[in-house]
C-alpha cells in the first residue's frame, strides 16, 4: 500500500516515514504545497497524510483539488490547529479522518489501515476472492487453509493484483506501486517477473489456479471469477 506524507516539519516527516515504512507501507514524502500537488497530479495513493499549514499553500486547498478532480485517495488531516472550523472544512472537502498534533504514531497507523479497508474492501479485514482468503490485519493470504509464505513485496504485489483483478496492469504501473516514483523502472522489470514467477509457484503449490496471466506487450492480469 502506498502513502503520501505531506508535512513540512522535517523531524515529524522523517518519523512518519520510518514508522510507516516499518509497517510495510511504501512511503513518499514532500514538505510543501507545490510538491504535494505535483505528486497528486501524477500518482494515486491509498492514503495521504496531510498537514493543513504548508509552505506555499494550505492542505485544505489540496483537499479541494482532490475533490475537483474526483480523486479517490484516502486522506487523514494532521494539524496542530485544534480548530473545529478547520476540522469541519476538511471533512466537508472529503477528508476521511482528522488527527490533532501531537499524536501517537500507532494511532495514525491504525487509522490509515481502517481507511484503506473501508475504501478498498468495504471495511472488512478478512476477504474472500475466489480461492484466496486474505487477512489484511495480519497481512496473510491462504488458499484452502494453506498459508502462502510471501515476502513483503510479494504480498503487496498479490494484493495489488487482487484489488485490480481482471484488469491489465502495465509493468510500469506495477513498478511504480512497489518501488515508488524515485526508482528506475527499467531496472525493476526483471524483479517484477521474478516476483510474479514466485507468486504463481506458491499459489499452485497451495492448491490454487495459475490466475496471473502475461499479456503480450501490455503487462499482467489476474483473472478471477
Amino acid at each position: 500500500m502506498k502513502l503520501l506524507i505531506v508535512e513540512d516539519e522535517v523531524a515529524l516527516r522523517q518519523s512518519l516515514i520510518e514508522y510507516l515504512s516499518a509497517s510495510n507501507y511504501l512511503c513518499e514524502a514532500v514538505g510543501n504545497f507545490n510538491e504535494a500537488v505535483e505528486k497528486i497530479e501524477l500518482y494515486d495513493y491509498d492514503c495521504i497524510i496531510l498537514d493543513i499549514m504548508l509552505p506555499g499553500g494550505s492542505g485544505l486547498q489540496i483537499l479541494q483539488y482532490l475533490k475537483d478532480n474526483k480523486k479517490a485517495d484516502g486522506v487523514i488531516i494532521i494539524s496542530a490547529k485544534d480548530s473545529l472550523e478547520d476540522k469541519i472544512k476538511g471533512l466537508n472537502l472529503g477528508a476521511d479522518d482528522y488527527l490533532t498534533k501531537p499524536f501517537h504514531l500507532s494511532e495514525l497507523s491504525v487509522r490509515i489501515a481502517a481507511i484503506i479497508r473501508r475504501k478498498q474492501f468495504n471495511g472488512q479485514s478478512t476477504l474472500q476472492f475466489d480461492f484466496f482468503t486474505i487477512d489484511t490485519a495480519s497481512k496473510t493470504v491462504k488458499i484452502e487453509n494453506n498459508l502462502l509464505e510471501l515476502t513483503q513485496k510479494e504480498y503487496q504485489l498479490l494484493l495489488f493484483f487482487i484489488v485490480n483483478r481482471n484488469k491489465v496492469l502495465s509493468k510500469n504501473a506495477i513498478a511504480q506501486h512497489l518501488w515508488g516514483d524515485d526508482m528506475d523502472y527499467s531496472d525493476n522489470y526483471d524483479f517484477i517477473y521474478t516476483h510474479i514467477k514466485n507468486i504463481r509457484k506458491k499459489i499452485i503449490t497451495a492448491g490454487g489456479e495459475d490466475c496471473i496471466k502475461s499479456m503480450y506487450r501490455e503487462g499482467y492480469k489476474m483473472v478471477l471469477s
